[in-house]
């Protein structure tokens, strides 16, 4: 046989078995070929309380920028404010060069072109959207309207309500079948993830969900399976991505369990599962579901999403206001990046930016960048335990947002975020917040106000500590978790 032809087919055999082994990334489909990382791609996220989406370069590890959508409070809360607020979810087209942005506050998607980082349309919907995403032939954009009952299907070149698809209230967030046959629509205030035909919109499959709370769904690039994730009971759900649609796993993750995707790496296929509870992600196999990994990365890690590679995963830490990046290969993270406030939604979209050095339409963090963090410990700690509450008071310019993770806490219990006048949580209580834990014990809680101010004023007579105690803001009881120093 001729040797050159030996060589030539070798060498094809070698790039095909590589292609094949490693091919194919969340949300495109397996045959899909992989994108090597380089100048060209980007990561974005969305960030709730700067109102902005941050831009890295992840050969670098670098943030870029920010392109800004709104105001900080309380500029936005003016009745002639006509930025966005509580940008939230995102999601891209298949050309990659459109984001679509969904912020929560003021009912509206925005579609920004990659190339320019420049605001091409805004469409508002219905009360309260959360996620958006492309149909895999790039027609349709569909919005999950979780303050209402239906998915608003915007048309993606004109940027105009089609039609609404009707679901129980409260759907969460909506994912394609790599093939583009079928919607994953998971709810999020009732226990049913629907499956729709994306030919006709119909319903043609319903799921249930062991809770109510769904905020995320994925399905595998093979087409095979999806999964959805349970934040308020800690769990993930995956189910069969093709008719009957039956369901194979439920999986306990963990408190505050956030978003799912997948990396297609030369050693299989893997779910990674952020958990906000525990500040980690854990990694498990697609084939036996078996748990391969469990990755520290910081403080409430929420949105998350693969290079075009596989050959890391991005996470955005919502109460660290950053982006770590995990080699897929170790399962270790090995950059941390600083980007804006609350990241929610994460996108790694490869090939994004034709010109890698155009930085127009972007802008520095400015105030977003001005974050205090701290946590609170139970009173009588174990020595060495972590503490399990994380708190950040995320600077607005006149006040702050303050956002807590809390964990640890009796399930479905009433208690109050407070400020009390001793570090022991004794003397004058105030409280800021009052909340109820889900069935794990735990909560995200919010307040807003010139906290900083009080929590970290150096006059001691007059400063103010953090704590969680039991009861109603009326009549707060003794309390379960302090400041930590």
């Amino acid at each position: 046989m001729n040797h050159q032809f030996l060589k030539t087919l070798l060498a094809t055999t070698v790039v095909a078995m590589s292609t094949s082994a490693f091919a194919g990334q969340a949300p495109g489909a397996a045959a899909a070929p992989d994108i090597p990382i380089s100048h060209h791609d980007r990561v974005f996220a969305a960030e709730q309380f700067s109102n902005t989406v941050s831009v890295t370069d992840p050969v670098d590890n670098k943030l870029l920028g920010v392109i800004r959508l709104g105001d900080p409070q309380p500029g936005n809360f003016s009745p002639l404010y006509k930025g966005q607020v509580l940008v939230h979810g995102m999601g891209y087209s298949p050309d990659h060069h459109t984001l679509a942005i969904v912020s929560i506050g003021s009912n509206s998607v925005t579609f920004i072109d990659t190339t320019t980082n420049a605001v091409k349309h805004v469409t508002y919907v219905g009360r309260s959207p959360h996620e958006a995403f492309y149909t895999p032939d790039g027609k349709e954009v569909w919005v999950t309207v979780r303050g209402e009952n239906y998915i608003s299907v915007i048309d993606a070149q004109s940027f105009k309500e089609m039609m609404r698809i009707e679901v129980p209230a409260g759907p969460g967030m909506q994912i394609f079948s790599p093939d583009g046959k079928y919607g994953y629509i998971c709810s999020s205030f009732n226990p049913e993830t629907d499956v729709v035909s994306v030919a006709d919109h119909q319903i043609v499959a319903k799921v249930k969900q062991e809770s109510p709370f769904c905020p995320n769904i994925a399905a595998t690039p093979d087409g095979e399976q999806v999964w959805f994730t349970l934040k308020d009971i800690g769990k993930t759900q995956i189910f069969n991505a093709k008719p009957p649609f039956n369901p194979i796993k439920t999986i306990d993750t963990g408190p505050i369990t956030n978003h799912v995707n997948f990396a297609k790496t030369l050693k299989g296929t893997f779910a990674y599962v952020t958990i906000g509870g525990t500040n980690q992600v854990k990694v498990y196999r697609t084939d036996d579901f078996s748990e391969v990994a469990t990755i520290p990365v910081g403080n409430l890690p929420h949105g998350i999403w693969p290079s075009g590679d596989g050959t890391r995963v991005y996470v955005g830490l919502e109460n660290a206001d950053a982006l770590a990046a995990i080699d897929t290969a170790t399962n270790k993270v090995i950059a941390n990046i600083p980007i804006g406030q609350a990241p929610q939604a994460i996108a790694y979209v490869p090939e994004a930016a034709p010109n890698p050095n155009d930085r127009q339409n972007l802008q520095s963090l400015g105030v977003a960048g001005q974050v205090a963090h701290l946590t609170l410990a139970p009173k009588k700690e174990a020595k060495g335990e972590k503490p399990p509450t994380s708190v950040s008071l995320f600077e607005q310019g006149l006040i702050q947002v303050l956002q807590a993770s809390v964990t640890g806490l009796e399930p479905k219990q009433h208690y109050v975020l407070a400020l009390a006048g001793k570090a022991d949580g004794t003397g004058a209580v105030e409280p800021l917040a009052a909340f109820m834990t889900n069935p794990v014990g735990s909560a995200i809680v919010n307040a807003t106000g010139p906290i900083r101010q009080l929590v970290q004023n150096s006059a001691k007579a007059e400063r103010r500590y953090l704590v969680i105690a039991p009861g109603e803001p009326s009549k707060p009881g003794a309390a379960v978790q302090v400041q930590t120093p």
